[in-house]
Formats: C-alpha cells, structure tokens, sequence
C-alpha cells in the first residue's frame, strides 16, 4: 500500500531539509509534513511544493498528536545527530538523539495508521579502533569509540527502533548506517577539517576514510521513503581516501604530531568555534572506518553515483579551496598551534 501523508523529523538541517523539498514535490504523496524546533533552510521554503513545516519538539510528547491528527502512515526520521560540526552543548544533542527518537517511536507505536519507519543512522555505531575490523558488515557488532559520545547515542537509538519493531512487527522499517556525508553544500566535521589551512595529524596513523556525497545521501533517504525497502543498510560510497591523500586534494598542509597533544588542539579548535572534534570523530581520524555497501546494492537496489574520492573532488571545487602557497606563513602559523596546545598541556 502506497504511502500517502509522510512525516520527516530535523528538517532545519540540511538533509532533512532537501528531503523535506523532494517529497513535497513528489506526487505519490496526500500530505508531507517537516517538523523540527527552527524551520527549514530559506531555499528549502521557496522549492518545498506542497510540503508544510510545523514547529514541533520531537522531545515533547504532544509529536504525538502530530502524527495521530495528521493521520500520519510513514515517519522518516532525520535528525539524529552523529557528528556536530561546530561547537554544541553535549547534553542538548543527546536529548534529541535519544529522547526525542524515544517519544518518536512511542508516538509511532501508538498511532494505528503508522505503517512505515525509515531512520537516518550512522556507521560510527561500529566505532573506530586498533582492533576493529577491516570492513563493517551490518552484522558486525556495535561497538561506539566512547561510551558517553554521539554514537552511543546512535547505538541506543537503533535499541529503540528495534524495541518498535518488536512490539509493531506491522511497522516496515529501514534503518540506514550513513558514512560521513560531504559535499560542497554539507556542514560536517571532515568538511571544516579538510578546510582548515594547517590540518592536525597524528605521527604515525594515516586512516582510510570513506565518505558519502550529500545527492547520494539524500536519494537513498527519498527511496527509502517511496519504496519499500526494509532492513539496515550500510550506506556509503565506493572507494577509500587515506587522510594525507585527502589533506593534498585539498590543498592544505598537514601538520603531524604527538597522539598526545592532539586532544588539546581539538579543544583550541573548539573553543574558536571553528569545528569540534569529539573523542569519536578523533579515533576516526587515527583508525578510519570502511564498510561494505553489497546489501545496498544488491537489496536496497542502490548505486551510489558518486565515490569515496570524486565525492571529496566535488566538495573541494564547490567549497572553492585553493590549495595554500604561502610556506613561510603557514610554517609560522603551524607552529604557534603546535607551541599552544604543548603550552596548553603542560599547564594542565
């Protein structure tokens, strides 16, 4: 049975935003609505169709009247934040992540109209480690780098999720384990790292990384929606980057140093307000993360368009990054970031 009134959480931010204008042009569909707690982008308003925004708290248990009045079939959910991009209260995160995605489903579990749940995710629920594996199936075990950081949070929401399917085996879900998202457009953590001019390293790693291009991102989230696709999907493209290849297409100059005047960098970078790594994105960064995407192609019937490097190209040329050229400047920035976090640890 085709859906017919869709409901797309976080839609302020960019995916959920550009999801919310692609269905709200799509025929198949009575009824779309976006709810999240600031609405949409400017150009998601002007080319959103018949979408409607509602401010609503997915943390507020009146979502669920929301969705029972609507008369609500299908609920996508988007706003599960794995990685903020810039500096952000911990704890004002985690309420969305876990709270808000538990009145969500418990909003789901109650509506009888509720047939379909498609759940945005992250491939960071397998963690990042010396020991990990060299590539995650969707039968690997979930194991976050932290126990208190954003894929913890993604763990407990995916126990959620599978708690709803449990008590509503009716309810079709898909559950989509998204590698890092970049693209010219796309405000992530590797987006502003790989644009810094001095990018911080550590001696000795070199991670291979693997990304996914925003369009990629977006179209496997819109067919989830008006097919049915159930089931965990990794989702990510083909191909590898290692951390030096990605900084030298880039364009920028990395700087290698001590594993352990790393955090204290990523505290400075913090505190200006540039990008904030947490403990998970930094294991990233040293271990890396690839994952085998052969059920999304074979099952979900997705091919990503993009790979892993032509996806980092495109986010190069539109971020227009120019590769940096004045050495002795840079040197001499390079080593007042280095001197600061020393002097920084030191003083601890």
């Amino acid at each position: 049975m085709a859906s017919n009134v869709v409901l797309v959480t976080g839609v302020s931010d960019d995916l959920g935003g550009r999801l919310l204008a692609r269905l709200g042009t799509a025929p198949e569909f009575e009824r779309v609505i976006g709810v999240d707690t600031a609405p949409p982008a400017k150009e998601v308003l002007r080319r959103m169709g018949r979408a409607e925004f509602v401010r609503a708290d997915i943390r507020n248990p009146l979502i669920a009247k929301v969705i029972s009045s609507a008369g609500v079939d299908t609920v996508v959910h988007t706003s599960c934040t794995a990685h903020p991009a810039g500096p952000s209260r911990r704890s004002a995160v985690k309420e969305v992540n876990v709270i808000g995605t538990m009145r969500l489903l418990a909003a789901c579990q109650r509506a009888p109209k509720v047939r379909k749940l498609v759940v945005k995710s992250t491939a960071a629920v397998y963690g990042a480690g010396a020991r990990s594996q060299a590539v995650f199936t969707e039968d690997s075990e979930l194991i976050p780098a932290s126990s208190s950081g954003y894929a913890k949070d993604a763990v407990e929401m995916e126990g959620y999720v599978r708690g709803l399917m449990r008590r509503r085996p009716d309810i079709s879900v898909t559950l989509a384990r998204f590698a890092n998202i970049i693209g010219p457009e796309v405000d992530t953590v590797l987006a502003r790292y790989f644009a810094l001019p001095v990018v911080p390293t550590v001696f000795g790693y070199d991670a291979r990384l693997q990304l996914l291009h925003g369009s990629d991102a977006l179209s496997v989230m819109e067919q989830a929606t008006l097919e049915e696709k159930p089931g965990v999907f990794n989702v990510a493209a083909d191909g590898v980057l290692t951390v030096s290849q990605a900084i030298r297409r880039a364009g920028r100059i990395g700087l290698p140093m001590p594993g352990s005047v790393v955090p204290s960098v990523g505290r400075l970078l913090r505190g200006a307000h540039v990008v904030d790594f947490s403990a998970d994105q930094l294991r990233l960064l040293n271990f890396g993360r690839v994952v085998d995407i052969t059920k999304l192609k074979k099952e979900f019937g997705y091919t990503p368009r993009w790979s892993t490097r032509e996806a980092f190209d495109d986010y190069v040329a539109g971020r227009g990054l120019r590769p940096v050229v004045d050495g002795g400047r840079l040197a001499g920035l390079a080593g007042k970031v280095l001197v600061a976090a020393v002097t920084g640890q030191a003083g601890r």
